[in-house]
């Protein structure tokens, strides 16, 4: 630990006065002479000694504590939307060579979660027929964890436990930071604020791509810090691996190069004189940092190049694709980043699955809805990250990062760090809130070790001014552990008490942020508990995971995502409806969406927050539509399909238009589809303009897609 600089100053003042002879009676046999200087450094170690127990024995048992936070949803989740594909993915990799499974998603963090599967001889499903690689990862993930001789419980528990590894590093990593730059206190409160952040510790143990980001994003910053600070070779390279490896991580690590390049311009424009960096004034610094940041730039190329086994095809043995790169690329509608990407691909500069990944990345927010403060619209709203934060955020580091400005006032040094932790959040927050990505607060989870710090900074600055900081910042912490804890060990649907809690965070958030498929196990108990055995489910996730692998009976209605699903005019009994498909995300507003009904009454229960109990006699005829058209379509797409199975879709899309003759335009579409397959001309171009004048009248905002396809077929 080392002493502090008075006593330092002091240790100085005593020695230069001489020294005396001091008996020292540790040994009978001995009287060793002792000076001033020894006596003082003695005793200063033993009371820093003293001092730093506590201190490193609280770092521990925080330490614990997210452990515990981390293992027990990981044993209590269902898996979630993402992790079958996920895991299949990385098996694949490690055992295939196969980067064609899952591309929009680097492969770093799902070879790290596969280790533990790796020599249990894991049946691999077979090839899928879907043709298009996203959907096919998907259910080939569901049969890989629900589907093989390893179970799903011990398949999800192995690689959860490695996934929460990354969060453990993470934690370590924001306390080493905050420790280095600001001190001790700032360190510790930090990993406090760390240990009990919910959002960190909903997605700390899942196998998804945002914790491993949030890792390799604040690696990259603090050791280029670390560079800037006290230049070497070996901490350059450090920097450089690190991007890297969050270059393998996440596609929005891209980002990690115009951040360092902002906190390089810093560096020359308000670095340390007395850096080496700036040895020789600043036009050599100005020159010796862009040369590291080409270094950096160099290492992480070549670090995500050899994730991919330095191969471009993404591919074994010349499979393919489907769609291929090319025809895929087309999509992202924008001819000069398409030139640029099939360049790229040309001259393979970078790998063929991480091209394809970063142009779904471009791709796929065009067709992305938002939900925020309960209302749904059409496209990303640039506010949809900061409300996420506002509503999932405790309030004690929403407050303490408001009250950073202040803490500034107070505290006018540390410029270098202050800029190596703003400059990251504000490129991260400012790139997201363009990016349409409105799907969940864990794209933004990197900045969250950073306001962390900021956080733990302002409480270190402004609780010593007076007594009412203290007590008020004391406070805060104390209320936001407080909160976390009443969570536990159900993180994801966390709100903060203003937004009423987790248990209304659905009325204004879906998806990753409430309801990601991760009840299933607290459904089974709930159901046993009050002994229900004839249920109706409608469940988000029911494409990618197998309620009746948990031993849940309740008969599937038709839900906004997957393949058709039996489905029934009328029901009655005890309804679960999980939170996605209560919101107007998945379906649309108003009467576009078949279970209005039940998002207009208050349910009579809830399960973790995330599926709600309704009990009566409920006529569903929108839902009973959409299975119907749903089974023509699927009929449809099969080019071999017979006589006798195309009149099968024949009255399948009749029927759905039977039920819902006013609200389903995809069941006309669907209906002159089949007419037209039929060569029913006239009659499918009747459908269709029945079609349009429906979805023209009903929020056509909301099915633009679908306005737009008609009329083409119409043409």
């Amino acid at each position: 630990m080392g002493t502090d600089r008075a006593d330092t100053r002091i240790f100085k003042s005593i020695a230069g006065c001489g020294t005396f002879r001091y008996k020292r009676y540790d040994s009978p046999h001995r009287v060793e002479p002792m000076t001033a200087s020894t006596i003082l450094r003695t005793e200063l170690e033993s009371s820093a000694k003293q001092r730093s127990l506590p201190y490193w024995t609280s770092v521990v048992a925080l330490i614990l504590v997210l452990v515990i936070e981390l293992m027990v949803p990981a044993l209590r989740q269902s898996a979630i939307f993402d992790e079958g594909c996920h895991l299949l993915a990385g098996y694949s990799y490690w055992t295939r060579g196969d980067f064609g499974i899952n591309p929009e998603h680097p492969p770093a963090v799902k070879l790290l979660a596969t280790i533990p599967l790796l020599g249990q001889s894991l049946h691999y499903p077979p090839p899928s027929q879907i043709p298009f690689f996203k959907a096919a990862c998907f259910v080939g993930g569901r049969d890989f964890v629900y589907s093989n001789t390893l179970n799903a419980d011990s398949i999800l528990r192995r690689a959860r436990f490695a996934a929460a590894i990354l969060t453990l590093f993470a934690a370590l990593l924001t306390f080493a930071a905050a420790r280095e730059m600001f001190g001790q206190t700032v360190g510790l409160v930090a990993l406090l604020l760390f240990v009990f952040e919910p959002n960190l510790l909903a997605h700390g143990s899942l196998v998804t791509t945002d914790m491993g980001i949030s890792l390799c994003f604040l690696a990259t910053i603090y050791s280029f810090y670390r560079f800037a600070k006290r230049p070497s070779w070996l901490r350059l390279g450090v920097a450089g691996v690190a991007a890297g490896l969050a270059l393998a991580a996440k596609f929005s690590a891209v980002l990690v190069l115009p951040v360092l390049a902002l906190l390089a311009l810093a560096e020359v424009v308000h670095g340390d004189p007395e850096s080496r960096l700036a040895a020789g004034g600043r036009f050599k610094r100005a020159m010796r940092l862009p040369a590291a940041l080409v270094v950096v730039s160099l290492i992480s190329w070549m670090i995500l190049w050899s994730f991919y086994g330095f191969r471009f095809a993404a591919r074994p043995a010349n499979q393919t694709i489907t769609p291929p790169l090319n025809a895929y690329i087309s999509y992202m509608k924008q001819p000069r980043l398409e030139k640029v990407m099939m360049t790229i691909a040309r001259h393979h500069l970078l790998p063929e699955a991480y091209i394809y990944g970063f142009a779904d990345v471009m791709i796929t927010p065009r067709y992305m809805n938002s939900y925020i403060f309960g209302t749904l619209y059409r496209h990303g709203k640039w506010f949809y990250f900061p409300g996420a934060m506002l509503i999932k955020s405790t309030l004690g580091l929403l407050i303490l990062v408001v009250l950073f400005p202040l803490a500034l006032f107070r505290n006018h040094g540390n410029r270098r760090e202050l800029l190596f932790l703003i400059i990251p959040v504000a490129i991260y927050l400012a790139a997201a809130m363009q990016s349409n990505f409105n799907i969940g607060v864990r794209h933004i989870l990197p900045v969250y070790p950073f306001l962390i710090i900021l956080a733990a900074f302002t409480a270190a600055t402004l609780a010593p001014w007076n007594k009412a900081f203290r007590y008020g910042i004391s406070g805060l912490i104390v209320f936001s552990v407080i909160s976390s804890v009443r969570a536990f060990p159900a993180y994801l649907p966390y709100a903060n008490e203003i937004w009423g809690g987790p248990s209304h965070t659905y009325k204004f958030l879906t998806d990753s942020n409430v309801d990601w498929g991760q009840q299933l196990k607290q459904t089974k108990t709930y159901l046993d508990a009050h002994r229900i055995q004839d249920c109706w489910f409608d469940y988000f996730a029911s494409s990618v995971s197998d309620p009746r692998y948990y031993g849940i009976q309740c008969k599937p209605l038709q839900n906004g995502l997957g393949f058709p699903v039996a489905t029934p005019a009328h029901i009655a009994g005890t309804v679960l409806i999980s939170a996605t498909e209560l919101t107007p995300a998945l379906w649309g507003p108003g009467e576009l969406s078949p279970y209005l009904q039940f998002a207009q009454r208050k349910p009579d229960d809830s399960i973790a927050n995330g599926i709600f109990v309704f009990r009566g006699d409920f006529d569903i005829p929108l839902a009973a539509a959409n299975y119907h058209a749903g089974a023509a379509w699927l009929i449809l797409q099969n080019e071999k399909a017979s006589e006798g199975q195309i009149q099968q879709a024949l009255s399948e899309a009749q029927t759905a238009v039977s039920l819902s003759p006013d609200i389903c335009a995809p069941c006309r579409e669907v209906l002159g589809d089949v007419l037209m397959k039929l060569n029913r001309k006239n009659e499918a171009r009747t459908a269709y303009t029945q079609a349009l004048e429906e979805a023209l009248g009903i929020y056509p905002e909301f099915q633009d897609d679908e306005i737009a396809g008609l009329k083409k077929k119409l043409q």
